[in-house]
C-alpha cells in the first residue's frame, strides 16, 4: 500500500481551515480539540498503514495529543512501541516514516522505544513519565500496548509521582518569577495557566481518582462549586490559546504586547476612556489566572492529603473557633463562617498572632474562599468587623502575608469593593510591571520592611524615619488607597481621596489621622515630581514644597510612601540617583521646617566653600589654590554643587584654569551607582550635543547634568551617567572616557549621532504621545523645558541637537527615566526664547522629532 504524501498534506491543510471556520462559527473549543485529534489520528493511521510495518509494532499518541486535546498549532507527540530492538529493515522504514511526518505538514515529536526503555525513561524523567501516562493507541498491536500500559502503572508510585510533580511545578513557578501577573504571561506555562490545571489531572490520574472534574468530585477532591469554577477557567484559557494559535498560524503561548490588542478585539473588547481593549482583556485573564492558582493550591493539598498516610496529629485548640493541626490553622467547624461571619477576619488575625502557624489547612482555605460572598454591605458596616480590619493593619507581624492571602482568596476585594475593581488591572504606562493590586501590596511590603530591624541595613534612612513616625500603620492605609482609583478615568489621586476619607471615617480614625491619610493619597506623586523635575538648589522650590507639606510628620510620611511607591513599580525604575534626589529634598525640607526658614544662600555658600577648603588641605594644596577658579564662578555654581564636588573640580583644574586645553575627569559616583564626569573646556557651539552623543555611543545614560559657564567663557559641566550595558568594572572605563572625550573636544569633532538601537516591544505597542512645554521661570531670566516621551536610544541627543539648532543654551538638566518612559526637565536660555512664536516653533519641532 502506498500513500500520496502531497494529497495527505493538502487534506490536512484543508481540514485545519475547515476546523478554524467551524470554530469561528460555533465557538466550541472542545469540539475543535477533539476534531483536530480525530483527523490527525486518521492521517497518521493512513500513513502508518502505507509502510506495511510488522504487526508486532504499535503507534500511540502521548502527552496532550494522547488525551485528545490537540490545539491548532500544538506539537503532535508520538510513541512508536517495539516488542524488541528493530531489525535493519524496520529501522529504515521508521526513518522514512519520520521523514513523511514532516512532509505532510505536521510538527511531530516522536520516540521509538521498547517497553523496558519506556520504563527506564519514565523512571529517570518525570516529564516523560507524565506524557506516557496519557498514551492512547492509534494503530498496531493492541496486546503490546496493553502490556505497556499495565507495566507502566505497575511501576507507578502515586505518592512519589505527586511529590515529583509538585517539585516540577515549583521549579516552573520560579522560571516565571512565581507570579501570574507578568506583563506578558504564558497562558500555558505561567502560574495560573493551563498547566496548573493539567497538573491536577496528572496527580489525580496517577492516584486513581480519574481525569475529569466529575471524577474528582465523586472522589471528594473538589466540590461542585469548585468544579464549576475550574471548568469555567479552563474553558476561558482554552479559548485564549486557540485564538492565539489561529491568529499567528503557529504555536505561541505567550501573550506578548504584539498580540494583546488583536486578541482583545477577538474577545469583543474595545478601547474606552478609562482602559485600552488590551487592558480589559488582560484584567479578565489575570482574574482567571488568580482563580486557577487558588484552585491548584486547594486541589493539590487535597490530593496530597488523600495520598499521605494518616498521622495521628492531635489538633491543638487555639480558641472556640480555631485549632492548629501541625503548623496549619484549621477551623473547628466546617460551617463556622456561615454561622459566624466575623470569624472570616478573625482567621487572618489568628495567623498574625500565633507565631507557630505557617499556613492554613485545605478545608480552612476552601471555607474562606466560599465565605467571600458573605461579606455584604451589612458585614462591612459592622463596627466589630471594622475594628478587626484595622487590627489587621496594626499588627506587629504578618501584615503583608495576610493581606496577600486575603487578596488571593478574594476576601480583600470583597471587604473593599473598590479594591476588588483593580484586581488584575494592568497598567500599560511603560514603568509599572505589576497589576494595580499587586503594586499596592508591593508598596505595603516595602513600607513594612522600613519598620523591621532586620532590613535596616537595606533602608537605613527609611528605617530611622519610620522609627520616629507615630502610628506608622497609617501608611498601610494610605498605600491601600493611593492607586485604588486607577482605571476610572480622571485624576486617580483626587478620586482616591474620596475612598480614603470614607474608609477613615467609617473605621473611626481621628480627624488628625484621617487628614494625614487623605493628604497622602492626594499628594503621593508630588515628592517624586519635585525631586526629579525641579531645581533643588532653588530656595523657592523648597519653600513651595514645605508650604504644601506643613510639618515634619507629613514630610516623614510622604517620604516613606514615595520611596515605597517608586520601588514598588518595577525593579528597573529605582536607582541610587533617585534615592539621592529624594533624600536631598527631604533634608532640605526638614531643615526648613525645624529652623523655621530655608538657610540663607550666602550662608550655604560660605559653609560649602569652607568645607571644600578643608577637603583640599588633605591633598597638601596651598590655601590659595582655589582663588583663580573661584573668581570665575558665581553664586549659582556654589549652590548647585556640594562641597566635595567643588573640591574635586578645584583640585582637577587648579593649574589648568587658563589653559586652552579641555579637561575631562571621571570617577565612580560618590553617592551610588554610575560615574561622575566633569568637563571643562572653552565654550563652543553644539557642546552639549557633542557630550551627549559621546556618552550614548559609549553606552551610558545621563541621569543628571549641571551646566555652568564661567566668567571667562569656559564651560564647567558635571554629569552623572549610568552604564546601560551593565559592565562589571566601571573603573576600567574612566581612562577611556577621559581620553576619548578630551580628544573629541580638543579637535571639535562634529557631534556623534548615537546608534538608533531597538525600540522595546512595549514602547511599540503602547506608545506615548510626546508632550513638550516651554514656560518662563518665576524670575523671568530662564525658561523651563519639560518633556515626556517614550525612552529610546538617542532621545537626549535629539533634544540637545534641536536646542543647539535654535541657539538655546542649556543650564541644567533633570533626566528621569521611569521604565520605558522619559520625563525630562531642562533649564534653558537664549535663542530668542522670549519670542512667543519662536518658542512655539521649538516646541512643535521637538514634538515632531520625539515621535516614534
Amino acid at each position: 500500500m502506498t500513500c500520496d504524501v502531497a494529497a495527505l498534506r493538502a487534506e490536512i491543510k484543508a481540514n485545519q481551515q475547515r476546523l478554524q471556520q467551524n470554530y469561528e462559527h460555533s465557538n466550541d473549543a472542545w469540539a475543535l480539540l477533539r476534531e483536530r485529534s480525530a483527523f490527525v489520528d486518521a492521517a497518521l493511521v493512513k500513513l502508518w498503514a502505507s509502510f506495511d510495518f510488522p504487526s508486532s509494532l504499535a503507534l500511540a499518541a502521548v502527552g496532550g495529543y494522547g488525551r485528545g486535546e490537540l490545539f491548532p498549532s500544538s506539537d503532535i507527540d508520538l510513541l512508536i512501541l517495539l516488542p524488541k530492538d528493530a531489525s535493519k529493515t524496520t529501522q529504515e522504514k521508521l526513518e522514512r516514516l519520520v521523514g513523511h511526518f514532516w512532509d505532510i505538514g505536521l510538527e511531530i515529536g516522536h520516540s521509538v522505544r521498547t517497553i523496558p526503555e519506556c520504563l527506564e525513561a519514565a523512571t529517570n524523567d518525570i516529564t516523560v513519565q507524565t506524557a506516557l501516562l496519557e498514551a492512547r493507541l492509534l494503530t498496531g498491536n493492541a496486546k503490546l500496548f496493553a502490556s505497556f500500559e499495565k507495566r507502566l502503572y505497575d511501576n507507578l508510585d502515586p505518592l512519589a509521582f505527586f511529590e515529583a510533580k509538585r517539585l516540577e511545578q515549583r521549579e516552573r513557578y520560579q522560571r516565571f518569577n512565581e507570579t501570574p501577573y507578568s506583563l506578558e504571561p504564558n497562558c500555558k506555562e505561567s502560574p495560573g495557566g493551563l498547566r496548573d490545571l493539567q497538573v491536577i489531572f496528572w496527580m489525580a490520574q496517577a492516584a486513581g481518582y480519574g481525569s475529569t472534574w466529575t471524577a474528582l468530585q465523586e472522589h471528594g477532591i473538589i466540590t461542585p462549586e469548585g468544579a464549576r469554577m475550574t471548568e469555567a477557567c479552563q474553558e476561558y484559557l482554552t479559548h485564549l490559546r486557540i485564538r492565539l494559535h489561529f491568529m499567528l498560524g503557529r504555536r505561541e503561548d505567550r501573550l506578548l504586547f504584539d498580540y494583546q490588542n488583536n486578541l482583545a478585539e477577538k474577545f469583543g473588547f474595545a478601547n474606552n476612556e478609562a482602559k485600552r481593549a488590551s487592558e480589559q482583556l488582560m484584567q479578565v485573564y489575570y482574574r482567571h489566572a488568580k482563580t486557577v492558582t487558588v484552585l491548584n493550591t486547594l486541589l493539590t493539598q487535597n490530593i496530597g492529603a488523600a495520598l499521605t498516610p494518616k498521622t495521628e496529629q492531635v489538633p491543638q485548640p487555639l480558641d472556640d473557633n480555631f485549632q492548629m493541626i501541625g503548623n496549619l490553622l484549621d477551623i473547628r467547624d466546617e460551617k463556622l463562617f456561615e454561622r459566624m461571619p466575623s470569624a472570616i477576619l478573625d482567621s487572618f488575625l489568628v495567623m498574625q498572632e500565633c507565631h507557630e502557624l505557617s499556613g492554613m489547612t485545605t478545608r480552612t482555605l476552601r471555607a474562606l474562599w466560599r465565605a467571600r460572598d458573605l461579606i455584604t454591605p451589612e458585614f462591612r458596616a459592622n463596627p466589630e468587623h471594622r475594628a478587626a480590619f484595622l487590627k489587621l493593619l496594626q499588627s506587629e507581624r504578618g501584615i503583608v502575608h495576610e493581606f496577600r492571602r486575603m487578596n488571593q482568596l478574594d476576601i480583600l476585594g470583597s471587604y473593599l469593593p473598590n479594591f476588588g475593581k483593580i484586581v488584575g488591572q494592568m497598567q500599560h504606562d511603560l514603568f509599572h510591571v505589576y497589576t494595580v493590586d499587586q503594586h499596592i501590596l508591593q508598596v505595603m511590603r516595602n513600607i513594612r520592611r522600613f519598620t523591621m530591624s532586620e532590613f535596616a541595613h537595606e533602608y537605613p534612612m527609611c528605617s530611622r524615619i519610620a522609627s520616629e513616625l507615630d502610628r506608622p500603620w497609617l501608611l498601610y492605609v494610605a498605600a491601600l488607597f493611593h492607586d485604588i482609583a486607577k482605571g476610572r478615568g480622571g485624576d486617580h489621586s483626587e478620586l482616591g481621596t474620596v475612598d480614603a476619607r470614607e474608609f477613615c471615617v467609617d473605621h473611626g480614625l481621628s480627624e488628625e489621622d484621617t487628614e494625614l491619610v487623605v493628604w497622602l493619597v492626594r499628594n503621593h506623586l508630588v515628592m517624586s515630581q519635585v525631586a526629579q523635575k525641579e531645581d533643588l538648589t532653588d530656595p523657592e522650590v523648597i519653600a513651595r514644597f514645605v508650604t504644601l507639606v506643613g510639618d515634619l510628620r507629613h514630610l516623614q510620611a510622604l517620604y516613606l510612601l514615595t520611596h515605597a511607591d517608586i520601588r514598588g513599580t518595577s525593579p528597573k525604575v529605582w536607582n541610587h540617583w533617585k534615592g539621592k534626589l529624594l533624600a536631598d529634598l527631604y533634608f532640605q525640607a526638614q531643615h526648613h521646617i525645624t529652623q523655621g526658614k530655608a538657610p540663607e544662600a550666602h550662608g550655604v555658600i560660605a559653609e560649602r566653600q569652607a568645607e571644600a577648603m578643608r577637603l583640599l588641605r588633605f591633598f597638601a594644596l596651598s590655601d590659595t589654590v582655589h582663588e583663580r577658579l573661584w573668581k570665575q564662578l558665581d553664586t549659582v555654581y556654589f549652590l548647585r554643587h556640594s562641597a566635595e564636588e567643588i573640591a574635586w573640580h578645584t583640585r582637577s583644574l587648579h593649574y589648568r584654569i587658563f589653559n586652552n586645553q579641555p579637561v575631562v575627569r571621571a570617577r565612580p559616583y560618590q553617592e551610588g551607582q554610575g560615574l561622575q564626569v566633569m568637563v571643562y573646556t572653552q565654550d563652543q557651539p553644539d557642546l552639549f550635543a557633542r557630550i551627549v552623543g559621546f556618552f550614548a555611543r559609549a553606552g551610558y545614560s545621563i541621569v543628571d547634568a549641571k551646566i555652568h559657564t564661567t566668567a571667562h567663557g569656559y564651560a564647567l559641566d558635571s554629569f552623572v551617567v549610568l552604564d546601560v550595558e551593565n559592565r562589571e568594572n566601571e573603573r576600567e572605563m574612566v581612562p577611556y572616557i577621559e581620553h576619548e572625550l578630551e580628544h573629541r573636544l580638543l579637535h571639535q569633532l562634529p557631534p556623534e549621532i548615537p546608534s538608533s538601537g531597538r525600540l522595546s516591544r512595549q514602547v511599540k505597542h503602547f506608545p506615548i504621545k510626546p508632550e513638550v512645554s516651554i514656560r518662563g521661570d518665576e524670575k523671568g531670566t530662564h525658561f523651563i523645558l519639560s518633556l515626556i516621551a517614550a525612552d529610546r536610544p538617542g532621545l537626549l541627543y535629539t533634544v540637545a541637537n534641536t536646542l543647539a539648532e535654535h541657539g538655546a543654551s542649556l543650564q541644567t538638566a533633570k533626566i528621569t527615566t521611569l521604565g520605558e518612559r522619559a520625563e525630562d526637565v531642562f533649564l534653558i536660555s537664549g535663542g530668542d526664547l522670549r519670542d512667543t512664536q519662536h518658542r512655539i516653533r521649538l516646541e512643535t519641532e521637538l514634538m515632531e522629532r520625539l515621535k516614534i
